[in-house]
């Protein structure tokens, strides 16, 4: 998420950025259901003293944002969800063995011999063509950096969490009328965890959001563009006056 921290911090805002239950270095050591999830994020906000928040999530980000809004609405003034649906839906192949390999030899020799685009060649034919539509040096050092190392820090039970609540059909649909707060919904065409049309169709179901739909991109979109996905979300904070000013930002420093 440092693509985003860095911005809204730069940008005046008071950023949490936590590891959920299960990745990162949240270690959990038993099975657990994405509800607790839930839990976990609105005792972090009760702790922090947080009364209002925008929340900004990306694929399970994103649902885990609107259980958020549905939950405690009243702490939460608008939401950014990218890549990620109220019933998430995939159009993702079946993947050969051989993808799998492909993926590993393109971080590698992307780690080893950037220069040499070597990289490129495994990529373009690994697990990374479903991630990414475009093969530019800054997302590969994001998947290379950021993307293995949270890979790696996945526990087996997240992992199970997910899982279970996709076999279950987890659909929020009918429930999105009741969030009125301003939303942003970005996705990549070429999405295949999570595909657009899945995202179009929760920003059509919420009452005041805004679609957007980035040609060429895929569910890995904040590192293919990021400097276009900072831009519309900019341009969308200053529409609903969401960025903080000066005075407020010392405000909240010193309340803090």
């Amino acid at each position: 998420m440092s693509v985003f921290v860095e911005y809204l911090t730069s940008r005046g805002f008071n950023v949490i950025a936590p590891d959920l239950r299960g990745y990162g270095k949240f270690r959990i050591d038993r099975t657990f259901s994405m509800s607790q999830h839930i839990d976990d994020l609105e005792k972090l906000l009760a702790d922090r003293g947080v009364d209002r928040c925008l929340i900004l999530g990306w694929s399970l980000g994103g649902i885990l944002a609107i259980e958020l809004a549905l939950r405690i609405p009243e702490k939460i003034i608008g939401l950014i969800l990218i890549a990620t649906a109220a019933r998430p839906r995939s159009s993702h192949p079946p993947s050969p063995w051989w993808e799998s390999v492909n993926t590993v030899l393109a971080v590698m020799f992307y780690r080893l011999f950037p220069n040499l685009k070597i990289h490129l060649w495994f990529g373009y034919r690994s697990l990374l063509q479903y991630l990414i539509q475009q093969h530019t040096d800054f997302a590969y050092r994001q998947i290379a950096e950021l993307g293995t190392r949270a890979f790696l820090h996945t526990s087996k039970f997240a992992t199970q969490a997910l899982s279970s609540a996709l076999r279950q059909g987890y659909d929020r649909r009918q429930d999105l009328a009741q969030i009125e707060i301003p939303c942003l919904v970005m996705a990549g065409e070429f999405d295949r965890h999570i595909t657009a049309n899945s995202s179009q169709e929760t920003a059509e179901l919420l009452s005041n959001s805004t679609w957007i739909c980035y040609p060429n991109t895929a569910h890995l979109l904040p590192w293919e563009i990021p400097d276009r996905i900072l831009s519309d979300i900019e341009i969308w904070l200053s529409q609903h006056n969401f960025i903080p000013t000066p005075s407020q930002t010392i405000q909240d420093s010193s309340e803090k």
